[in-house]
């Protein structure tokens, strides 16, 4: 897997300070994506045991709130492949602190029904994920006073609530 860059300090991706990981391969491709140098996937460089380590010590502060997932695409297959040892271990190392991922797919749809019936790799990074930001990006419902998506038609979902009660269950912001 490639990734397209990893920010140690993000505020825009999820709550808090993060450090976020955006992957190289989206085939969505959709009209006005912020980030259309990474739908290639050889964009970038090769994500391997240096960069899972520069992440893992990224993440170590206490200010550091978790890790987001971009892209690209997170959930092409061949990204998945890639991101399951890093999620693994950051969740392992840290699991207080939440991973977010945001996904062109739909959660229940794609992700759920047809992605985890026919990738074992899918079953194996929801364990880890904590909350993902759905859908497509809609230049037409392109709002930004939306916090943490940037068109009114993705969802942010709590996953393993949704996984536990078999239903898609929306975050509900920290108050």
């Amino acid at each position: 897997m490639n990734y397209a860059d990893i920010k140690n300090y993000d505020t825009a991706n999820g709550p808090g300070v993060r450090v976020s990981i955006f992957v190289s391969g989206c085939t969505h491709h959709c009209k006005g994506c912020f980030n259309k140098e990474a739908w290639d996937f050889n964009y970038g460089k090769e994500f391997n045991e240096d960069r899972e380590n520069e992440v893992l010590k990224a993440l170590e502060p206490s200010y550091i709130k978790g890790l987001s997932l971009l892209g690209g695409e997170p959930f092409e297959i061949q990204n998945q492949k890639g991101l399951i040892p890093i999620v693994k271990k950051a969740k392992n190392k840290f699991p207080d602190k939440k991973i977010w991922c945001y996904s062109g797919y739909l959660f229940d749809k794609d992700i759920l029904g047809e992605m985890s019936s026919k990738y074992d790799e899918t079953k194996e990074m929801l364990k880890y994920i904590d909350f993902i930001v759905d859908g497509e990006f809609n230049e037409d419902l392109k709002n930004p006073s939306l916090r943490f998506k940037g068109s009114s038609n993705q969802r942010i979902i709590d996953v393993q609530k949704s996984l536990k009660e078999n239903k898609v269950v929306l975050w509900e912001e920290d108050k």
